[in-house]
């Protein structure tokens, strides 16, 4: 059952009326991507987005779930992982841009940016409370910068936050600003990414995007074959510093950059700075950039 409200609330500069959707349990993500292919956007540059959110109570994690999670993205700490948490509230973004008043297409988002933080040890045994809401807007010269916050509840305590900044590529008159190259540095290690790798991923995650998937659906929007997903980098390169990551009070932030085509030879570099512990992950001759991150 889903319940939709309204009510005042003062969120600049988004429109003052927020509006929340209650569900009962997570839509099916699979389903979601179905409809997303056909959901067109009628915004404009200057347009404001919905002060829009949606909430799912008293959600029991899957214990086998969470270890195929782990197994796949080669976590060993008993610990949930933080980013398995974006895996589960997931479908809520998509529910978002699929609501009616929401004004940008649901497929073609690019994922720029992703900030997680570990408030508290997230319990597995305990009902979480999970919210995913419109966040800020920001209007750049490739288009609008804009975020989806989520946070998770366990009895009333935030115990993992996230903010996922998107872009919606158009056209603006804001000048493009200089972009500091990143060069590799630290001890490195290194991988591969293989496309059978990201189909088991994608059954994990539920997150069956054709980007993903196959060369012939990725050709048909646009990329020359297959990619990685993003958050399956970002998990790959923090099971790697599992050791050194601690059980809570701590964020993990990654910027994404070149496309991870499949399949792939990437280069993984990390090393400790006096502002926490750097990661990147570079494809083979180390020429181009398609992650870089820090633990604080």
């Amino acid at each position: 059952m889903v319940q939709i409200s309204n009510q005042s609330h003062n969120k600049s500069p988004m429109s003052a009326n927020l509006q929340t959707i209650s569900m009962e349990q997570l839509p099916s993500l699979p389903l979601l991507l179905g409809k997303a292919a056909f959901k067109s956007g009628s915004y404009g540059p200057g347009d404001e987005l919905p002060n829009l959110q949606i909430r799912v109570e008293q959600f029991n994690l899957d214990r086998v779930h969470l270890q195929r999670y782990r197994d796949i993205c080669g976590f060993t700490a008993e610990r949930i992982p933080s980013t398995y948490l974006f895996v589960i509230s997931f479908p809520l973004f998509i529910r978002l841009m699929l609501d009616k008043n929401f004004p940008l297409r649901a497929m073609g988002q690019v994922h720029l940016r992703n900030q997680i933080f570990v408030h508290r040890p997230i319990p597995v045994d305990s009902p979480l409370s999970i919210c995913a809401s419109v966040g800020s807007t920001d209007l750049t010269s490739r288009g609008l910068e804009w975020n989806i916050d989520t946070t998770v509840e366990v009895e009333g305590q935030l115990v993992w936050s996230s903010q996922s900044t998107f872009l919606h590529r158009c056209k603006t008159q804001i000048k493009p600003q200089p972009i500091n190259k990143i060069l590799p540095s630290g001890d490195r290690q290194n991988w591969s990414f293989s496309a059978d790798m990201v189909r088991r991923y994608a059954w994990v995650s539920g997150d069956f995007n054709p980007i993903h998937l196959t060369d012939i659906s990725a050709k048909l929007l646009g990329f020359k074959a297959a990619i990685a997903h993003g958050m399956y980098s970002k998990a790959r390169c923090l099971a790697a510093l599992d050791s050194m990551v601690p059980d809570a009070d701590y964020r993990v932030d990654v910027s994404f950059g070149k496309p991870l085509f499949l399949p792939s030879a990437v280069q993984f570099f990390s090393q400790q700075s006096n502002s926490g512990h750097q990661f990147t992950l570079f494809n083979s001759t180390g020429s181009q950039l398609h992650l870089q991150g820090a633990i604080f």
